[in-house]
């Protein structure tokens, strides 16, 4: 059981995911930030100086602190809209990837297909080179006979006998 849970444990997923959690939790403490510091003071200029951390709604002991509750959704969108560029980004990446993967494919279909055709020409060559021709010319009087004949049947010579490298 422990060699099982070390193979899950080790597996690419479950170590990217731990990876994605720790920079997410670093990421949200930038934007925690950047809201709290930059984001929500340059609205208070504009919304004359409220300190929207500070704003309370306060009914009987109840405290509702929606100045809070306004910086988090400030803060949660901000990540969200990262989120969003980051996997939008990835997805164009992935669908390029994909697509050079499938002219990769039908190229290698188009290459198959011609190396085929290639080689069946080729043999197609090879056989007719190879092929035993069919008639002959007679060395004597120039007809054209059975390549397999031994007696030309114009001029009645002898070929068994007749050497095609010796002249007449």
């Amino acid at each position: 059981m422990l060699k099982e849970f070390k193979e899950f444990a080790t597996k690419g997923n479950i170590m990217d995911m731990a990876i994605g959690v720790i920079i997410g939790g670093a990421f949200q403490k930038i934007v925690t930030s950047l809201v709290n510091d930059i984001i929500m003071p340059a609205i208070a200029i504009f919304t004359g100086k409220v300190d929207f951390s500070n704003l309370v709604l306060t009914i009987g002991t109840s405290s509702i602190k929606y100045g809070a509750f306004i910086t988090t959704i400030v803060d949660f969108l901000i990540i969200a809209f990262s989120i969003f560029i980051a996997i939008r980004s990835f997805n164009k990446l992935n669908s390029k990837t994909k697509e050079n993967l499938e002219k990769m494919a039908e190229n290698n279909r188009y290459l198959k297909k011609t190396k085929k055709k290639l080689t069946k020409d080729k043999k197609e060559e090879i056989s007719q080179v190879s092929e035993e021709p069919k008639t002959k010319e007679c060395p004597f009087c120039f007809s054209e006979i059975n390549y397999k004949a031994t007696k030309c049947p114009h001029c009645t010579s002898d070929l068994a006998d007749f050497n095609e490298n010796s002249e007449l």
